[in-house]
C-alpha cells in the first residue's frame, strides 16, 4: 500500500515539473516540429531591405545567424535582421 502511494506522489511530482517546463516554452509550438517559411524580409547592413519568396533557409545551432536564399541569392544575416513568414 505504501509503495502505491509513493508511486502516485512521484508521478504527480513528475507531471507538475513537466507542466512547468512545457509552459515555459513561450510561443513555440510543441507538437509542430516542421518550420516552413515561404516569405522573408531581410535588413542588410547598408540599410537596404530585401523581400521575397524563400527558396531555402537554415539557422545555426551555435549562433544567432540565419542563412536565407531569395531569388538565387544567399544571405547570411543576424536573426534580429530577418523576418520569416509562413503564408
Amino acid at each position: 500500500m505504501m509503495k502505491k502511494i509513493v508511486t502516485i506522489v512521484a508521478l504527480v511530482i513528475v507531471l507538475a515539473v513537466l507542466a512547468t517546463v512545457l509552459a515555459g516554452c513561450g510561443n513555440k509550438q510543441l507538437l509542430d516540429l516542421t518550420y516552413t517559411f515561404n516569405y522573408a524580409i531581410i535588413k542588410l547592413p547598408d540599410g537596404n531591405i530585401v523581400k521575397g519568396d524563400v527558396e531555402s533557409w537554415k539557422d545555426f545551432d551555435d549562433g544567432d545567424q540565419i542563412q536565407v536564399k531569395i531569388k538565387g541569392v544567399t544571405y547570411l544575416v543576424h536573426s534580429s535582421n530577418v523576418v520569416l513568414e509562413a503564408k
